[in-house]
């Protein structure tokens, strides 16, 4: 069930990564063929070519027929959605930016008291994020809200919150329960960074240890 919940997680952003990145080549080379269609029109008439400027016309009423208004709208809600989940990713595969200076100098119960207050804390947290999440969504939800240019109810939008949230705090009582019980903290792995030569990957290596 797990392995399950890993891969459609995965899945999910990367799904989501990819209809922004589409979304966003798209509205890109929309821009661009307006202007482009535009100036043919401006060449076309400048040199008296009756053909190339009716096509030239017709060219840009197509393009500009073609709206792409909402395209930065989706882009926006994509890449919330995108950060939450893959903020609940994070901490599964321990990939978050963290302070643990202190940590790293203690051993022992020590070390494994500030570990688990740490995770606990993240808990406690997410946990808080959801119940306000779920909170507000109710609220936006009975208000009717949409957005401008989707025409999207915004609760459905900001669903992201306590769905992302719910799904981070399970991640972080998991990595509490896998510390407690081996004593394992999950980390990413940093030689297996692609792009890296040995000696960049040694570095990485040393400075992580």
């Amino acid at each position: 069930m797990l392995r399950l919940l890993d891969r459609l997680e995965e899945i999910m952003i990367a799904t989501l990564i990819a209809v922004a990145t589409l979304l966003i080549f798209l509205s890109v080379t929309h821009r661009f063929a307006i202007g482009f269609a535009a100036d043919l029109v401006a060449y076309a008439r400048a040199g008296e070519m009756e053909a190339l400027t009716a096509f030239a016309k017709s060219l840009f009423k197509f393009v500009n027929g073609l709206k792409m208004t909402w395209a930065q709208e989706a882009c926006i809600y994509l890449f919330v959605w995108m950060a939450k989940f893959g903020a609940a990713y994070g901490v599964r595969t321990g990939i978050h930016v963290g302070v643990d200076i202190l940590a790293e100098q203690l051993q022992g119960r020590a070390r494994r008291m500030i570990t688990t207050i740490a995770m606990s804390g993240g808990v406690i947290f997410t946990a808080i994020l959801t119940w306000i999440g779920t909170d507000f969504v109710w609220h936006v939800r009975a208000g009717g809200q949409i957005s401008p240019d989707l025409e999207l109810p915004m609760w459905i939008i900001y669903l992201a919150v306590p769905l992302g949230s719910v799904l981070m705090c399970f991640r972080f009582i998991q990595a509490l329960h896998r510390f407690l019980t081996t004593g394992e903290v999950a980390h990413h792995d940093h030689g297996a960074v692609d792009g890296l030569d040995d000696e960049a990957k040694d570095l990485v290596k040393g400075g992580h240890a």
